[in-house]
């Protein structure tokens, strides 16, 4: 069998979000990247559909090291509600919803900013659309929208390296590349979430902790001169790495893909370890893109 190889990969930017069990009006983050967050970045870029099985990717030992763990934030979020334009199309395609709300009123009232009459409390397209079964028109079972509030978190100002650790480092190679060339946007866990800067750091032999140890601390400032900073010493941060099998005294996240869809996919359990990182005294720098 061949020896192990580590992929490394900064993940770093204004904003991450990282959900384990968030849903619907509560959006959770992790404290760290997630294992399924972290390959469906990797799917994305390699250009995989979301039906496409991950095949060797979902067999990646994954380690990630909290070089700047970040602060928590909280958005208060509201979608929908207030007033917005009433659309003739909204007229035409449905006849209940031509009926109960399309009064003389509203069809006879001054021209707004679009030039159509506007209702209150009515938001986007409809919901609950079906076809009626008497004249096949599409109507929809709610008329009224008012706002959803929603409780967001992310984490701000965050940096992570993660490891993926395989044998085949040819895979790891083409991981790399597709990181920086990806066929698709990436996002660090949600589309408000854009990385910043260099994201594959290499592929270099050994484990996920020895990788972890021999590698500075990843840099919080560009270098203008062209020299790499000089490594920060004496800081010990954490770094939680996967385990190929349960032993005791290991945590659990249910964050193992299966596969990924559009009914928000499959994970199942996997198991790590957390470890403080003592940085050797001859880590290699970093000459990267911040």
């Amino acid at each position: 069998m061949n020896d192990p190889h580590v992929l490394l990969v900064r993940l770093a930017g204004p904003l991450q979000s990282w959900g384990l069990t968030g849903r619907f009006a509560r959006r959770d983050t992790h404290t760290r990247p997630t294992k399924s967050g972290v390959i469906g970045l990797c799917a994305a870029a390699l250009g995989l559909s979301r039906e496409e099985p991950l095949g060797e990717l979902a067999e990646v030992l994954f380690g990630v090291r909290a070089d700047r763990p970040g602060t928590p934030l909280r958005d208060y979020h509201t979608v929908g509600g207030g007033t917005y334009p009433l659309r003739p199309r909204d007229l035409l395609t449905d006849h209940q919803r031509a009926e109960k709300t399309a009064t003389a009123s509203v069809l006879n009232a001054e021209p707004g900013p679009f030039g159509r009459g506007e209702l209150e409390a009515w938001y986007g397209s409809p919901k609950y659309v079906t076809a009626d079964p008497a004249s096949g028109a599409l109507i929809s079972g709610e008329i009224r929208r008012h706002a959803l509030i929603t409780e967001r978190w992310y984490l701000a100002d965050a940096a992570f390296l993660v490891g993926l650790e395989h044998p085949d480092a040819a895979l790891l190679e083409r991981i790399a590349h597709a990181l920086e060339h990806p066929k698709r946007l990436l996002w660090l866990g949600r589309k408000a979430c854009p990385p910043s800067g260099d994201l594959a750091l290499g592929v270099v032999p050994g484990t996920l902790r020895e990788a972890f140890e021999t590698h500075a601390l990843l840099p919080e400032n560009p270098c203008y001169e062209g020299e790499p900073p000089a490594p920060e010493t004496g800081v010990r941060p954490w770094a939680w790495i996967e385990s190929p099998r349960p032993l005791p005294g290991m945590g659990a996240l249910s964050d193992q893909p299966v596969r990924f869809g559009a009914d928000g996919g499959v994970h199942s359990l996997r198991w790590e370890t957390r470890h403080r990182i003592t940085i050797a005294s001859h880590a290699r720098g970093w000459d990267i893109i911040l």
